[in-house]
């Protein structure tokens, strides 16, 4: 039985690779703690310029950070931060933690939200999996070492003029696997729908479906009923 996640926190960063990776995964938990009272910022490695059959990056990457900044707002989050790397070519190494790591250290949070970046993930129900983006799998590893990176003086000392930044009490990984602990977002999924709603052009770009029932149907998917209650899963970690 997963427990509840931790409420000993005041500022959470959710570090994601791309536009839209924060909606598809947490955003239900965002507009719970944002209602909640709690500073919530988004740090976004990519503009995800490549993500747009069709649309060449110089335009989509502007569009999906406009889209972006939009789907936060619905969810009561007003600090989003794009960091320039890359999309689809993020690589896990020094270059992406001592980018996280500077992020960690302005944004000062108490908990860090990160990306499933297992190999693979299975959405719940189904009988086949899938490989995991790239993206992904770099984001997540990095962001998890990047913690500890923030605290440490030693190891990123071009970054000298940023204070080490020790108050990360948690880490916790949206994941649809693994699950250790769950908020409550019973009273948020349509703000979750909503905020996934504001990606359209990137949805209308991945399918005919209208862009509300795409977003209906990943919300539902990531916030599964337990106990009669909607939920958003997480892998928890200390420090």
């Amino acid at each position: 039985m997963a427990d509840p996640l931790p409420d000993d926190w005041e500022r959470a960063l959710v570090v994601v690779a791309h536009p839209d990776d924060v909606e598809y995964g947490c955003a239900a938990a965002v507009a719970t703690w944002t209602a909640a009272g709690r500073d919530v910022r988004y740090v976004l490695a990519t503009s995800g310029e490549a993500g747009i059959a069709g649309l060449p990056p110089e335009e989509a990457g502007p569009l999906r950070e406009r889209e972006q900044r939009a789907a936060a707002a619905v969810v009561g989050v007003s600090v989003v931060e794009f960091l320039g790397h890359p999309d689809g070519r993020l690589t896990e190494g020094t270059d992406l933690r001592r980018s996280l790591a500077a992020a960690i250290r302005r944004h000062r949070p108490h908990l860090v939200v990160t990306m499933h970046h297992g190999d693979t993930w299975t959405p719940p129900g189904a009988a086949v999996g899938y490989w995991n983006s790239a993206d992904h799998r770099a984001l997540g590893r990095c962001a998890l070492d990047a913690v500890g990176d923030a605290a440490n003086e030693w190891i990123f000392p071009e970054l000298a003029a940023q204070e080490p930044w020790r108050g990360v009490r948690w880490t916790a990984v949206a994941t649809p696997v693994g699950v250790t602990h769950t908020v409550d977002v019973t009273d948020v999924v349509d703000r979750a729908v909503a905020s996934l709603a504001e990606h359209r052009r990137y949805l209308e770009a991945l399918s005919d479906e209208p862009v509300e029932e795409q977003a209906r149907k990943q919300v539902d998917m990531a916030t599964p009923e337990l106990d009669g209650r909607r939920v958003a899963g997480f892998a928890l970690y200390a420090g």
